[in-house]
C-alpha cells in the first residue's frame, strides 16, 4: 500500500486530535488559580443605558466557570445566567447570551473564559474531588476576605 505525503500529514493529524481529546489531565487541588472575573467577557457588561445592567448575572457565571465540574454543572450555569439577564428585563440579549456561553465557554478551548478556567488546560469536563471542592471553597472564602478588606479601605 503507497501513501502520499498528504496521507501521512491526515494520518498525523488524526493521532494529534486524539491525543488531544483524549490524554487524562491530571490536576490537584494545588493548581487551582485565584478566582478571577472579566464580567460578560467578550460581551458588554449592560446596555447604552444601564452599563453594568446584568454585570452580576456574569460575575456569578465566572465563579461557576471557574471552579468548572461536569457538563450537567455547565447547562447549569448556562441556563442561570439566561435566567438572570432574562431577570433585569433583557429577554432578548438573555437568549444571545445563553447561545455565547454554549459555543464560546467549551473546556476545549484555551480561552480564559472557557468551563474550568482556574485549572489547568485543558481539564475538560470532570467532576471535582472532596480536595478539589476544598480548595474551590477555601479560594472563595480568601477573596471575600480580599472584598471586605478593599471596601473597608475604600470607605
Amino acid at each position: 500500500m503507497n501513501f502520499s505525503i498528504t496521507d501521512y500529514k491526515h494520518i498525523f493529524l488524526r493521532i494529534v486530535c486524539v491525543l488531544i481529546f483524549t490524554t487524562p489531565t491530571f490536576t490537584t487541588a494545588q493548581e487551582l488559580k485565584p478566582f478571577t472575573t472579566d464580567g460578560c467577557s467578550v460581551f458588554p457588561d449592560g446596555n447604552i443605558k444601564q452599563h453594568n445592567l446584568w454585570l452580576k448575572c456574569c460575575i456569578q457565571h465566572d465563579l461557576k466557570y471557574w471552579k468548572g465540574g461536569t457538563f450537567s454543572e455547565k447547562l447549569d450555569a448556562d441556563n442561570q445566567l439566561e435566567a438572570c439577564v432574562r431577570g433585569v428585563g433583557e429577554p432578548e440579549i438573555a437568549t444571545i447570551m445563553l447561545a455565547g456561553v454554549r459555543i464560546g465557554g467549551s473546556p476545549y478551548l484555551p480561552t480564559p473564559y472557557r468551563w474550568g478556567y482556574g485549572w489547568p488546560y485543558p481539564r475538560g469536563y470532570k467532576a471535582l474531588s472532596q480536595t478539589e471542592k476544598h480548595k474551590v471553597q477555601q479560594s472563595i472564602e480568601e477573596f471575600k476576605n480580599m472584598l471586605e478588606t478593599l471596601s473597608s479601605d475604600l470607605n
